[in-house]
C-alpha cells in the first residue's frame, strides 16, 4: 500500500537532511516495531532505546528519513495543537527541548516566540503592519519558535542509530497483521513485534487505520531572496520571530537567516497516494504560489520587488475535528498510532513521539482526546 513519492516534484527546500543508515540484516523478530522515519518515529525509537536499552528496536521508512511532512516543513515549533492546548499534553516546547538536549541535537532551536496577526484587537507596540485585505498587525505573542527540519531529522535519526536503533530506509511496510503482537509485511520480508508505533502521518492511511478518519492535503511555501537589515527592520521582522494569522486569508512565515519563508494554501488530494506524482509545477499548484508571491510583494512596499529563491511543499494530516491522533490501531492493542497533526506537529511530534515510547513500555496511559 505505501508509495514513494518523487520528492523532486515538491520543490527546492532551503535545507537538506544529512543521514544515511548504516545496512542491517533485516530480523525476524523485535520488541517494537517503528512505521514511518520523521520526526514522530525517530523521536520514539531513539527514546525506547533510551528507557529500555536492552529492547531490540527497529524503524522502517518507505523512502529516507525526511522524505515526508517531516523533512518539508517550514519548521515553525508551536506549543499547542491546532485545536489549542489538550487535556494532559503539558508543556511540549520545554519537553521538546529536554528531549533535543538529552539526544544531544543540535537544530538551530530558537524558542524568540510566535506573533498571531490579525486586523483588529492589535498590540498597541505590534511591530508590523502590513496591507493584507486591511492592516495585518501583531495582536498577541504566543510561546514557540523555529528549527531547521534538515538538522532535526539528521540529529533525530543520528541518535537512534547511535542508541542502537536498527534503521531501515527504502523498506516500506505494506501489511500488518494483527495477532499476539504484530506481523510487519516489509518490503525485504516479515517481521514479528510485540508492539509496534505507526507514525506515517498522511501516508499508508489503510496500514494505520486512518482511512476514512483522516485527509492527506498538501501545503505550500515560498523562501525569499536575503535581505538587507533596514528592510527586515522596515518590514517589522527585527524580532525575527515566527507568525501565523489568527483569521483568513491564512498565512504564516518566518526568518531563515536573511530570507523570509511563507507559506499559505491547502491542496486537498482524492486519496493520499496522489502525493506520490503531485508535481508543484502542475496548474493548481502553479496558480497558488502565483497569488502567494503576489500577495507577499503587496504585504509591504519593501517587498513589491522582492525575489523568490526557493518554492516548496509537504503534506499535512487532518484528523476528524482537527484533534491530533494518539490511540490504539482500531484492529490491536499492541499498535499505537501517532499523527495528523493538521501543520502543528514540528514539536508535538517529536515531544508526542517521547510519550508514544513510555506508552509501548508500559510506563504511561495514552491521552484521549476524542472522548
Amino acid at each position: 500500500m505505501e508509495r514513494t513519492a518523487n520528492r523532486k516534484n515538491w520543490g527546492n527546500r532551503p535545507w537538506t537532511t544529512d543521514f544515511t543508515a548504516a545496512p542491517h540484516v533485516l530480523p525476524t523478530e523485535v520488541d517494537f516495531a517503528i512505521v514511518g522515519g520523521g520526526f514522530t518515529g525517530l523521536a520514539a525509537a531513539a527514546r525506547l532505546r533510551s528507557f529500555a536499552p536492552e529492547s531490540a528496536v527497529a524503524l522502517f521508512e518507505a523512502d529516507e528519513f525526511g522524505a515526508g511532512s517531516s523533512g518539508y516543513t517550514g519548521g515553525m515549533a508551536l506549543a499547542e495543537s491546532a485545536v489549542g492546548d489538550l487535556p494532559g499534553l503539558g508543556d511540549v516546547l520545554s519537553g521538546y527541548k529536554a528531549i533535543f538536549r538529552d539526544l544531544a541535537i543540535d537544530a538551530d532551536l530558537c524558542l524568540t516566540g510566535v506573533y498571531e496577526l490579525g486586523r483588529s484587537s492589535v498590540l498597541p507596540d505590534s511591530p508590523i503592519h502590513w496591507n493584507d485585505s486591511g492592516e495585518l498587525s501583531a495582536v498577541k505573542s504566543v510561546p514557540g519558535g523555529t528549527i531547521n527540519p534538515g538538522k532535526a531529522v539528521s540529529g533525530l535519526a543520528l541518535a537512534a542509530e547511535r542508541l542502537g536503533v536498527l534503521l531501515f530506509e527504502h523498506c516500506g511496510v505494506s501489511e500488518a497483521e494483527f495477532a499476539q503482537g504484530v506481523e510487519l509485511v516489509t518490503k525485504r520480508g516479515p517481521v514479528k513485534a510485540k508492539k509496534v508505533l505507526f507514525a506515517t502521518n498522511a501516508h499508508s492511511l489503510e496500514l494505520s487505520g486512518l482511512h476514512g478518519h483522516a485527509e492527506s492535503t498538501f501545503t505550500l511555501a515560498v523562501a525569499t531572496e536575503e535581505l538587507p537589515a533596514e528592510i527586515i527592520g522596515n518590514i517589522g521582522l527585527s524580532e525575527r520571530k515566527p507568525f501565523y494569522t489568527v483569521d483568513l486569508p491564512y498565512l504564516w512565515g518566518r526568518m531563515l537567516g536573511q530570507a523570509i519563508i511563507f507559506g499559505s494554501g491547502l491542496l486537498h488530494q482524492n486519496d493520499w497516494r496522489d502525493l506520490a506524482t503531485l508535481n508543484i509545477d502542475g496548474e493548481e499548484a502553479a496558480n497558488m504560489f502565483a497569488r502567494l508571491e503576489k500577495r507577499i510583494r503587496g504585504l509591504h512596499s519593501d517587498l513589491a520587488a522582492v525575489s523568490f529563491t526557493h518554492r516548496w511543499g509537504g503534506p499535512i494530516c487532518i484528523a476528524e475535528e482537527w484533534i491530533p491522533v494518539f490511540e490504539h490501531h482500531r484492529e490491536s492493542q499492541d499498535a499505537i498510532v501517532l499523527g495528523a497533526f493538521s501543520g502543528h506537529g514540528v514539536a508535538q511530534s517529536v515531544y508526542l513521539g517521547n510519550w508514544a515510547a513510555e506508552v509501548l513500555l508500559g510506563k504511561r496511559a495514552l491521552p484521549n482526546w476524542r472522548g
